[in-house]
C-alpha cells in the first residue's frame, strides 16, 4: 500500500512538473502566424477608424480620447489584459468551466433585457459611465465553449434527435434572448454553428434542407411567389411523369415527392407573413434595400447606395489614406462600425480591399488548420466554432456593404470600431491559441 501511495505521489508530482514546464515554454508554442494576422487587422482597423473621423481643418491627434480611434486604444489595452489572463490560466480551465461561462452570459442577456440601455433600437447594452458593454458579443464564444463541452462527451452522437435537440437548445437560448433585445443581426450569427455540427457528424441532409429553406426565402423576396410555386409544381410533374414512364413509381416515392413540394411551398407562402408581421419596420426596410436599393436611394436604400458609391469611387489604388471624400462628408452612416469596409474601398481601392479580404481568408484557413491538428475533441470543436463565427461576420459584413446581403448590423472582426466586439473576438481567438499551445495534453471526458 505504501508503494502504491508513493507511486501515486510520484505521478502527481511528475504531472505537475510537466505542466509547469509547459507553462514556461508556452510562448514558443503559441501560433504566432495567427497572432500576427490578428494584430495586422487590428492595427489596420484602428488606422481606418481614425480615417473615418479625420478632418484636415482640425488639429486631431489619433490618440485623442475624444475620438473613436483614441477610445479604441483603450480597448486594445483591455484586450491585452484579457490575453494575459488567458495565458496565465490553466488550459483545462475553459473545458471545466464551459457551462459556467455559458450560464453567466445567459444571465447577463436576461439582465440587459430588464435594465439595459437602448442604442439604435436595440436594448442590448449595459452603460457604466462612458463605457458600453454588449453581452451579445460575448455570448458567441460562451456558446462555442458550451457546444464544444457537450459534443466532446463520448456518449453524444449527432445521429439522434435527442443530441441534436440539446445542441439546438444550447444555441437557441442566447439567440432567442438576443432577438428579444431587438438585435436580430447578432442572433443570426448563431445559425453558423451548423458548420460545427456538420463537421462533428450532423447528417448533410439536415444541412441541405436548411440551405434550401434559406435559398427559397431569399428567392421569394426577389421573385414572385407564383413563379416559384409554378416552377416547383412543374418540376414535381416532370419527376412524376418520368417515374410513370419508367414504371418506377411507388407509394414511398409519391409520399417523398409530395413532402418535397408541399414544404417548400409552405416556406414560400410564409415569407410575406414573416416580413410584414414578424419583422420590425426598420428590418422591413433593410429587406427592401436588399431587394432593390435603387427604388428609394434617399430612403431605405440610402446606406447601401452610398456604400457602393464609396467603394466604387476608390478605383484600383484608392484616393489615399485620409483622402476619402465620401468618408469626410459622412455620406455613409455607421462608417466606423458596420460600413468600415467602405473606407478601405475608397481610400485604398481594389488593391487594399483585396489585401484585407486575403488576410481574413488566411486567418480563417489558419484557424481551421489549428482546429484540425488538435488532439482534444473539445479543442477541435471549439476551433470550428471560432472559424464559424469569424466566417459569418467576415462574409456578411463585407457582403452587406456591396449589396450581397441585407444590412443586419454586425461588425467586421478586429476592424470595426467597438470595445465589446474587439474584446470578445480577442478572447474568442486566444482561448483557441491557449488550447493549441497545449494540444499534446489531451483532455479526457
Amino acid at each position: 500500500m505504501h508503494g502504491s501511495h508513493a507511486y501515486g505521489r510520484l505521478c502527481f508530482e511528475g504531472r505537475f512538473y510537466l505542466l509547469k514546464r509547459g507553462e514556461d515554454i508556452k510562448a514558443s508554442r503559441l501560433d504566432w502566424i495567427t497572432i500576427l494576422i490578428v494584430a495586422t487587422l487590428a492595427l489596420a482597423g484602428w488606422l481606418n477608424i481614425y480615417a473615418v473621423v479625420y478632418e484636415s481643418q482640425l488639429d486631431q491627434f489619433i490618440l485623442d480620447i475624444n475620438l473613436n480611434s483614441g477610445k479604441q486604444i483603450l480597448w486594445f489595452g483591455i484586450s491585452i489584459v484579457a490575453v494575459s489572463l488567458i495565458m496565465i490560466l490553466d488550459f483545462r480551465f475553459f473545458d471545466s468551466f464551459a457551462f459556467g461561462f455559458y450560464g453567466i452570459i445567459t444571465l447577463l442577456l436576461i439582465a440587459v433585457l430588464l435594465t439595459g440601455t437602448v442604442v439604435s433600437g436595440s436594448k442590448s447594452w449595459f452603460e457604466i459611465g462612458f463605457i458600453r458593454f454588449q453581452p451579445a458579443e460575448f455570448a458567441k464564444f460562451a456558446t462555442a465553449l458550451a457546444i464544444a463541452k457537450y459534443l466532446s462527451k463520448s456518449q453524444v452522437k449527432l445521429d439522434n434527435l435527442k443530441s441534436i435537440g440539446i445542441v439546438a437548445l444550447i444555441v437557441g437560448i442566447p439567440a432567442a434572448l438576443i432577438i428579444l433585445q431587438g438585435d436580430t443581426g447578432s442572433a443570426l450569427v448563431f445559425g453558423t454553428f451548423v458548420i460545427v455540427l456538420y463537421r462533428e457528424g450532423l447528417s448533410p441532409v439536415i444541412v441541405i434542407i436548411g440551405l434550401v429553406a434559406v435559398a427559397l426565402f431569399v428567392l421569394t423576396l426577389l421573385f414572385s411567389p407564383l413563379i416559384l410555386i409554378s416552377a416547383l409544381l412543374a418540376i414535381g410533374a416532370a419527376v412524376l411523369l418520368f417515374w410513370l414512364i419508367s414504371k418506377k413509381v411507388t407509394p414511398k416515392k409519391l409520399l417523398t415527392l409530395g413532402v418535397m413540394i408541399v414544404i417548400p411551398i409552405a416556406v414560400i407562402l410564409s415569407v410575406n407573413w414573416v416580413v410584414t408581421e414578424v419583422m420590425q419596420p426598420h428590418q422591413q426596410n433593410r429587406v427592401k434595400a436588399f431587394v432593390n436599393p435603387e427604388a428609394d436611394p434617399l430612403g431605405y436604400g440610402y446606406n447601401v447606395t452610398q456604400s457602393k458609391i464609396a467603394i466604387g469611387s476608390g478605383g484600383l489604388l484608392g484616393k489615399g489614406f485620409l483622402e476619402g471624400t465620401q468618408t469626410k462628408f459622412d455620406f455613409v452612416p455607421e462608417q466606423s462600425t458596420d460600413f468600415i469596409f467602405c473606407t478601405i474601398g475608397e481610400e485604398h481601392g481594389w488593391i487594399g480591399s483585396f489585401i484585407l479580404i486575403s488576410l481574413f481568408v488566411t486567418l480563417l484557413l489558419r484557424i481551421v488548420f489549428l482546429a484540425e491538428r488538435q488532439k482534444s475533441k473539445f479543442s477541435r470543436i471549439y476551433g470550428y466554432g471560432v472559424a464559424s463565427i469569424l466566417f459569418f461576420h467576415f462574409m456578411v459584413n463585407i457582403g452587406m456593404t456591396i449589396g450581397l446581403f441585407p444590412v443586419i448590423g454586425i461588425p467586421l472582426p478586429f476592424f470595426s470600431y467597438g470595445g465589446s466586439s474587439l474584446l470578445a473576438f480577442t478572447i474568442l481567438i486566444f482561448i483557441l491559441l491557449k488550447m493549441d499551445a497545449h494540444r499534446m495534453q489531451v483532455l479526457v471526458h
